[in-house]
């Protein structure tokens, strides 16, 4: 296997590519306002307030998402205190309403970062955003028809991590560490998610060359701690010594896992995981988890408020930027015991220092997951 913290450490070439392709050819650059109307035209905003929404602080993912955010604010001469968090606590219902509100009390004048919390949602938050003459960037989740450039510039741009690709590749460790054979469990996110249903077909793609693994079960524990260590009680009540490894959606469900294992006294159960969190990092490092992926989510805090922030002051004009700056992947990289001391010294121990302005260059370290 290749060495993939290399890739993303010593490597300064960025490999962007438009992820749906099945967007009609010839639309080029210039977009036009949806069908949903063309929103409240303005001139470039002046110091718009600027917010995260997303889903809890709970997560050291989100966590380190909030982080860049603020980040991002210090590099424009403001305080942390600046970015308001719309924390949605798993519901898109609260996450709509929240920036609604928040819109609403800043007549528009706003900048916001999203992560929608599920794909559906997508769509009514950023018709809202449009509407107020606001300015969003999303990341995760939206469905595959909504696209930034049916919006004009007010939808700014989504970004997305490639999870199929990594997520088989974890499977892979997991298989080869079982032996290649016995009974296997996922444990996934919110059933909705984009992440969830990629990170389950990665797992279902490496099956394939495993003809002797068996997925016993695939069930949602909704991206938490607590709900995979209950669902994992389940499973290991169902199938008992038939499940022979682990694979999870992301670290939160992992430590989850792990919980549930300990209380019935298994120890070693080979297990992989999601997200890259420190204390997942660490537990690769003590044997722990197999693998873990790494979705540097300080850089996409931080660079999702940037996008939004200074499309709104007009530092440059989405709709005047090609489809691959609208949408795009972020980086992604997998930790396995090999490489996990190195990675965590370079960026856990120490965080990186990003050229917020550089949106799509190679100083940021994005690269595409390579195989």
């Amino acid at each position: 296997m290749s060495t993939f913290i290399k890739d993303f450490i010593e490597r300064e070439t960025i490999s962007r590519r438009n992820f749906l392709f099945a967007a009609a050819a010839g639309m080029g650059a210039a977009a036009v306002p949806g069908p949903w109307g063309g929103g409240v035209a303005r001139a470039a905003l002046t110091d718009p307030a600027i917010a995260w929404s997303y889903r809890d602080r709970a997560s050291a993912y989100w966590n380190s998402v909030v982080s860049g955010g603020e980040a991002f604010l210090e590099s424009l001469g403001k305080p942390k205190s600046a970015l308001i968090s719309l924390i949605n606590e798993g519901s898109s219902e609260k996450s709509l309403a929240d920036i609604k509100a928040f819109l609403a009390k800043n007549n528009g004048n706003c900048a916001i970062a999203c992560d929608a919390n599920d794909s559906p949602n997508a769509r009514p938050v950023v018709e809202a955003v449009q509407a107020a003459g606001a300015y969003v960037s999303t990341i995760w989740n939206k469905t595959d028809d909504l696209h930034p450039w049916d919006f004009g510039d007010n939808y700014v741009s989504h970004m997305t991590w490639s999870d199929e690709k990594p997520a088989e590749e974890i499977a892979r460790i997991l298989f080869k560490a079982m032996g290649g054979e016995g009974g296997v469990v996922h444990l996934g996110g919110i059933a909705a998610n984009n992440p969830a249903v990629e990170r389950l077909n990665g797992l279902k793609n490496a099956l394939k060359d495993f003809p002797k693994i068996e997925l016993l079960d695939a069930q949602p524990a909704d991206w938490d701690t607590q709900k995979g260590a209950a669902l994992m009680a389940s499973f290991l009540t169902r199938y008992g010594d038939k499940i022979k490894g682990v694979h999870c959606a992301n670290d939160n469900i992992a430590y989850g896992v792990i919980e549930a294992l300990r209380a019935e006294g298994i120890e070693n159960m080979p297990i992989v995981a999601y997200d890259g969190n420190p204390e997942a990092v660490q537990m690769v490092l003590d044997g722990q988890l197999l693998a873990t992926v790494f979705t540097n989510p300080h850089w996409g805090g931080g660079i999702s408020a940037a996008l939004a922030y200074h499309a709104a002051i007009g530092t440059f004009k989405p709709s005047e930027e090609p489809k691959e700056h609208r949408e795009f992947y972020g980086p992604t990289v997998l930790v396995t015991a090999k490489d996990a001391a190195e990675f965590k010294a370079k960026y856990l121990d120490s965080v990186p220092t990003y050229d917020w302005k550089d949106f799509w260059g190679p100083s940021n370290g994005q690269i595409q997951y390579k195989s």
